[in-house]
């Protein structure tokens, strides 16, 4: 399937669209390559897109993006308050040093492009998480980053001793993609509540049984909602 197709738009309003990033595709341009937010300008008629947050290459699901320069302002204002709700999914094929809980501390600069925990509260975040029994060998993490920075949830992932599969870069093991999917993101708009979810595509893992596990958590969860 063509990149382009595999980008979706899930919801449209007059300020913003929820649009599906798929996986491995870029946020913005790289060299030859088109870029997921130059790509829905080609798939849209739209003039101006105010991008508000952004997914890693690896990383497919839902992002927000603001049609007006006063809408992307107020998702900043959001943003900055911690009042946008999200939750990832991943699998990692090694075992975690606990299996629930929170993952906290100081994100730092680490040696070729790679962020690392410390302690501390410079540059401080945080991630709930549980998890679950995928398939023997693999499991599935649901994780709530409280804060967003850069490589948050696959840092996290790997200070548990569980890197992200296929996230090669922070030592996980090589796969069809990398395993990190933005599920579900929820926020007050004009004093109403605005809430959505997608499952990811299908691949190798991230199969009807994981699919399965995904929708009961999400469908039962006490992270979110």
């Amino acid at each position: 399937m063509n990149e382009l197709n595999k980008i979706r738009i899930l919801n449209k309003n007059a300020d913003f669209l929820v649009v599906y990033k798929p996986q491995g595709m870029s946020f913005h341009a790289e060299s030859e390559s088109e870029g997921f937010i130059e790509s829905l300008y080609q798939l849209t008629s739209y003039k101006a897109l105010y991008p508000v947050h952004r997914l890693d290459k690896m990383t497919s699901g839902l992002c927000v993006v603001a049609l007006n320069k006063a809408a992307a302002q107020t998702f900043g204002r959001l943003f900055e308050a911690k009042e946008v709700h999200k939750l990832y999914v991943a699998i990692s094929d090694k075992k975690p040093k606990k299996k629930q809980g929170t993952v906290k501390g100081s994100m730092a600069p680490s040696r070729r492009g790679q962020w690392k925990l410390t302690k501390g509260n410079e540059n401080y975040v945080e991630t709930k998480f549980v998890s679950c029994l995928l398939s023997p060998g693999k499991r599935l993490y649901f994780l709530e980053p409280k804060t967003g920075k850069t490589h948050q949830l696959r840092v996290a992932m790997k200070s548990l001793g569980a890197p992200i599969l296929g996230d090669v870069r922070y030592s996980g093991s090589v796969a069809d993609r990398g395993y990190l999917h933005a599920c579900y993101l929820s926020f007050n708009w004009n004093g109403e509540k605005r809430s959505f979810f997608q499952l990811p595509d299908a691949s190798t893992e991230f199969n009807c049984d994981a699919n399965v596990l995904i929708q009961h958590f999400y469908d039962e969860s006490l992270l979110i909602k």
